[in-house]
């Protein structure tokens, strides 16, 4: 609990998106898609997601925050919160310079948490209007993960070194269809453990600021805990208001 309340201390330091920024121009979109069933299967998915975006002249600041909870004839099969914020520097018109704070916690993937803060250099390489662009960025940081059980030489935390590559594509299908699709990869320096995660999606404008969106998320640990899968992936369909 000590450390958590550290990390969630340094994240938000890091971050002038919480200090230093005015919560003016502030735009955001928030999710949430629910499936329920009952009859010889008795079955509840919920998925619930925040997002945040403030950008300025020289700033642009995001934050991501999800949860997720599927239940099974009153039996728990997935539970899984998750956090980042990111702050990027903007200067030579489509570079920036940022910084980034992650924090998991999944019940089922062997870790009690995982946690990551990294910083390096981006760049918009391509842009059509407003709602067509490639990010790509590099950078490097420190990971800690905490294993729910101890290994067998009795240590229970994972701290490294890591290098980040991600890449973010948002493509204008028309005027009320967006398609994105999202790259990261963390490399650990030490362990040698690689944790990649896509997400591709499509939503498309229901009516006003109301839509809906179809999206394929998947995720690979290379040095997964004992007992745990290397691979998750989800497909949701969700109601998503913008303001």
């Amino acid at each position: 609990m000590q450390f958590r309340a550290t990390l969630a201390v340094v994240t938000l330091a890091a971050s002038p998106m919480v200090f230093g920024q005015e919560f003016d121009d502030w735009e955001g979109e928030g999710e949430v898609g629910v499936l329920i069933t009952s009859g010889n299967t008795e079955e509840t998915n919920v998925n619930g997601r925040l997002g945040l975006k403030h950008e300025v002249a020289e700033w642009r600041n995001t934050g991501d925050f999800r949860s997720t909870y599927s239940e099974t004839d009153d039996t728990t099969t997935a539970e899984k919160y998750s956090a980042e914020v990111q702050s990027d520097y903007k200067f030579e018109g489509s570079q920036y310079l940022f910084v980034r704070g992650a924090y998991e916690d999944d019940r089922f993937s062997g870790y009690d948490f995982q946690s990551s803060l990294t910083t390096g250099y981006g760049n918009r390489v391509w842009q059509r209007g407003k709602r067509s662009f490639l990010d790509l960025s590099v950078g490097g940081g420190y990971r800690f993960n905490r294993l729910e059980e101890p290994e067998p030489d009795g240590n229970q935390e994972e701290e490294e070194a890591i290098a980040r590559l991600a890449g973010k594509f948002d493509y204008a299908l028309s005027d009320t269809a967006l398609f994105r699709q999202k790259l990261s990869t963390e490399i650990g320096l030490s362990e040698n453990n690689t944790i990649s995660e896509s997400e591709t999606s499509i939503q498309a404008t229901v009516v006003g600021n109301l839509s809906m969106k179809a999206a394929y998320l998947v995720q690979h640990v290379s040095d997964e805990p004992e007992g745990a899968d290397d691979t998750d992936t989800q497909v949701s369909l969700s109601l998503l208001y913008g303001f």
